[in-house]
Parts: C-alpha cells; structure tokens; sequence
C-alpha cells in the first residue's frame, strides 16, 4: 500500500525517531525537514546561515523557504509511491502550500498522525539530548520557546486535519518499540476502515 502520511508532534516528542523506523515497515520514503534543514546548515552556505539562526534561536523557519524545500524532496525522492513527511506542515499557510503540492501530484494525504506527549517529559528529554548531541538548539529558554512556538502555530493545524477526518493521534509515551508499534497499528486500523 503506497501511504502519504504526516507526523506532528511537539518538539522532542519523538517524531524523527519514531518517522525512521515507520518509514522502513511501511517501505515509503522518510522526509525530515529537520534534517533536510541540517544538512543545509552544514553546507557552510548563506541560506544554510540563515536557516541556522532561525532554529538556533528555535523559530520556525519562513514558510517560503519550507515550502520549496518541501515540494523539491516531493521531486526527488520517490514520493509518488508514498511517503512520510516529518517537520511539515507546522502552520495553516503551510497546510495550504501542502494541500495544493499535493493536488498537483493529484495524492491526498491519507493520514496525519498526531504524537503526543507530555510538556515537562520533552523538556527533560531535550536537554539530555543537548547533553549528549551538544545541539545548539537545545537550551532550557530555547526548549520552551519552541514548545510555545508549536502550540501557537502547529496546534491549530491539528484542528483542520481533525475536521478532514484524517487525524490519528497516538500516546508517544514508552520505549520507542512500543511507540513505533502503537503508531504502525493505529495507522494500519485507522487506513483500514478508510
């Protein structure tokens, strides 16, 4: 089965990791605007210093920018057959950029996949991370910040895809196992009724 699927979440929740995984049992692409942002970032070029200060001061990078990232790697890298889109949409601008990429390719989104889990968790959780990964986007102020960040403007997005029918959410709490089994089966019943 070729799935179009997104996954939301706050940051930290888990999205990158729990994305990985999903993508290889299901055998559809993984597209992380994360790490499609990091390797921009590393590139020492211009657009990679300007993208860096957004996310190291934990803004959202300009919908402009996102968006042709987006419909590039929905180019590139076999996504007719399906995919996992990681990091976007995260506004109702980029909803709207989204719906009509996806138009154009005539593939709807199948499911959004909501991952939820616990404020104080993702704030412990990411400054181990800092810890260990040394992420310059991973202080306590900059940690907040973003949280905040997501509930001011990902969180409203959640209402469309809930309206569209489309929404799975899924408890991101637990050994990445569980998760990654909870996520696989909640998405398999919920494309199942469909």
């Amino acid at each position: 089965m070729n799935y179009r699927l997104v996954i939301v979440g706050p940051p930290g929740a888990g999205k990158g990791t729990q994305a990985a995984g999903v993508s290889e049992r299901l055998g559809i692409p993984w597209l992380s605007t994360g790490q499609a942002f990091r390797d921009v970032i590393t590139s020492g070029s211009e657009l990679g210093d300007l993208i860096a200060s957004y996310i190291n001061e934990g803004n959202l990078v300009p919908d402009e920018l996102t968006d042709r990232l987006v419909a590039s790697r929905l180019d590139e890298t076999g996504a007719e057959n399906g995919f996992l889109l990681d990091g976007y949409p995260r506004t109702l601008a980029q909803v709207e950029a989204l719906d009509k990429m996806l138009e154009e390719r005539d593939a709807p989104l199948d499911a959004v996949i909501e991952l939820d889990f616990p404020e104080e968790a993702i704030v412990d959780r990411l400054l181990k991370r800092a810890e260990v990964e040394g992420r310059e986007d991973d202080t306590e102020e900059v940690i907040r910040h973003r949280i905040e960040v997501y509930h001011e403007k990902t969180q409203p997005l959640l209402d469309v895809y809930r309206k569209r029918g489309i929404l799975v959410p899924i408890d991101g709490r637990g050994t990445i196992e569980e998760v990654r089994d909870r996520l696989i089966a909640g998405c398999r019943a919920f494309l199942g009724s469909k």
